[in-house]
């Protein structure tokens, strides 16, 4: 890269993330979401604005990788069982929704202009896409992704990347341009398909997971991120280079890593990448766009915009209404996929190549997705009351307890971090109790032990806050620090507690020095590892002794509050010296 290329860079990154920052800080502080703001940065400085910042179609091929990382992400979130018993929702609604919906689209198209009927398929189908890009990071923030709204709600998306294919295939045989004559046929881009997610899935099990286990045993955590990356983006590129769907790629290599122990770390790892590559996104799809072509109709995009709104969520409530849901959530299912999808700016353009529609027309659909996805977070503000479930005045709702069933899916959620003689102890003492436990651990010949006796632990340094937050901590109950050392210092404790609040905090300590370490850390308990099995041990050496019962709790108890003290006085001056007078050095002389 020259220097004059360097310095465009470097301006265009200074633009973009300035006005990005300051419009996404805005609308957050508003609570319209970052989605919006991202795309009105870009409209703002894009070319048909201020004009600071040009070459939107660039940069929207390079921030379609943050689709690509979305869906990696959300495939490590689903366990091939998992996505099994979504099989319903996912070839049911999925298919209902994209038809009903595309052929509804095309026909009001083909039936109010003057396009023609194949015109009408190439717009109207790719419009029955909703922004999976946009929905499922509303999906995340509102912590309803793994709820059976939001899965439902996933599984009309995974149908919808799932449907490009076919899409692609009827533009293809729509096509006026001599020059598509020769692309390949519908069945061989279903074989394509076929092939290239059987061999992602052999390439998962046979050479991704020995190869982040060596990385895991060696403790090179760049490595991992650096494999992570070239997880998704392999697995993209092949798709890409068979003419199909690289966000179902990156899918797919998801789910098969998403049983493995390595998830938690993944999620953690391209977490950042996915992140800014998806603001990169819709700063692009702002910066395109064009708002002369909404100027010049606007009554034109406005009531097309509406129309597809109206059209979508009602296809979407009757669907809902089959599937024997309530109505305010099918409602709230049908607002939510409302709007034009990404993926509606690569068929418009296919369309175009095909010579379907003209350039402008493609220009002037694109403003039409843009407009309908920056009306969802309005409409979903301005729903909220009315799509929120009643409650009956002489309803009691109850609290969670941590006593509930697991099976019942209300228990108390709890993670052990650190899976070695200690922590395995605790977390088989909260699951005796029904109460679901994730495991993580930083050590890979643990993990694998563990697995041997049927324990699912997952691998990853449990003190980040990222790590924590992919492995469900901001909704768990308790949180127990299970790992040997002092590899906890109070400043962590204080940043975990911020980031989750809500979560009650519980330390192993090594010893009493640890102890003091942690002084004024909100935790609700520190527990020394070795004190209590020690007087377990004195305890039944006294009981063999043929001492009584009654002067060995005298006696622990004398220990007891000679260590309480003790520590107390160490705690208040920070010396390990203190109160050494304390310490019971020699037996008590009888009076």
């Amino acid at each position: 890269m020259g220097e004059s290329g360097q310095s465009t860079l470097l301006h265009d990154g200074f633009l973009l993330l300035g006005f990005a920052l300051v419009f996404v800080l805005l609308f957050r502080r508003l609570g319209l979401g970052a989605t919006l703001g991202y795309l009105l940065a870009g409209a703002v400085v894009g070319p048909h604005v201020l004009g600071l910042v040009g070459d939107a179609q660039e940069k929207l091929g390079i921030a379609e990788l943050g689709i690509t990382l979305l869906l990696f992400v959300v495939g490590l979130e689903l366990s091939p069982a998992r996505l099994w018993q979504m099989r319903r929702d996912i070839l049911g609604v999925g298919l209902v929704q994209v038809v009903a919906a595309g052929l509804a689209v095309a026909g009001i198209i083909a039936v109010f202009t003057k396009f023609t009927v194949a015109a009408a398929f190439a717009l109207g189908l790719p419009l029955a896409l909703s922004s999976t890009a946009q929905v499922l990071p509303m999906l995340q923030s509102s912590g309803r992704l793994k709820t059976p709204f939001g899965e439902r709600a996933f599984a009309i998306l995974l149908f919808q990347d799932l449907s490009i294919i076919p899409m692609i295939t009827i533009i293809a045989a729509l096509s006026r341009n001599p020059a598509d004559a020769g692309g390949p046929p519908g069945w061989l881009l279903a074989l394509y398909t076929i092939g290239a997610i059987a061999g992602l899935i052999a390439a998962g099990r046979f050479l991704l997971r020995p190869l982040f286990r060596l990385i895991g045993s060696l403790g090179e955590r760049e490595m991992f991120i650096v494999a992570a990356l070239f997880t998704v983006i392999a697995a993209a590129a092949l798709m890409e280079a068979l003419g199909l769907s690289t966000a179902l790629g990156a899918f797919v290599a998801g789910v098969v890593l998403a049983d493995s122990p390595y998830r938690h770390e993944l999620e953690a790892d391209v977490e950042p990448f996915r992140s800014i590559l998806l603001g990169l996104f819709f700063l692009s799809v702002g910066m395109m766009l064009d708002l002369s072509a909404i100027a010049e109709r606007p009554l034109f995009v406005g009531a097309m915009a509406l129309t597809l709104i109206v059209v979508k969520t009602l296809v979407i409530l009757l669907i809902g209404l089959a599937m024997r849901m309530t109505w305010r959530s099918a409602l709230a299912l049908g607002l939510l996929l409302s709007q034009g999808g990404e993926f509606g700016f690569v068929l418009f353009a296919q369309a175009q190549s095909a010579w379907l529609i003209a350039p402008e027309v493609a220009s002037l659909f694109g403003a039409i997705v843009t407009l309908s996805m920056a009306t969802t977070p309005f409409l979903m503000m301005a729903t909220k009351r009315l799509r929120a479930e009643p409650v009956r005045k002489a309803e009691v709702r109850e609290g969670p307890h941590a006593d509930r069933s697991a099976e019942s899916g209300e228990a108390a959620n709890a993670l052990v971090i650190g899976y070695g003689r200690f922590g395995q102890t605790v977390a088989q003492m909260l699951m005796a109790n029904n109460i679901p436990v994730t495991l993580i651990d930083f050590d890979i010949e643990m993990i694998d032990v563990a697995q041997q006796f049927g324990a699912k632990v997952y691998f990853g340094d449990g003190t980040r806050l990222d790590l924590l937050r992919q492995a469900g901590a901001a909704d768990a109950e308790a949180i127990l620090f299970c790992m040997d050392g002092d590899q906890l210092t109070a400043g962590m404790v204080h940043e975990i507690h911020q980031a989750f609040p809500n979560a009650a905090l519980y330390v192993r300590a090594y010893d009493r020095r640890s102890v003091v370490a942690l002084k004024g850390a909100p935790v609700n308990a520190i527990v020394r590892e070795v004190l209590e099995s020690a007087v377990v041990m004195a305890r039944r050496a006294l009981e063999d002794m043929g001492v009584s019962g009654e002067v060995i709790r005298r006696a622990e108890t004398r220990f007891r509050t000679h260590d309480q003290d003790r520590l107390a006085a160490q705690l208040i001056t920070g010396d390990p010296q203190a109160a050494r007078d304390q310490i019971i050095t020699r037996p008590e002389r009888p009076e």
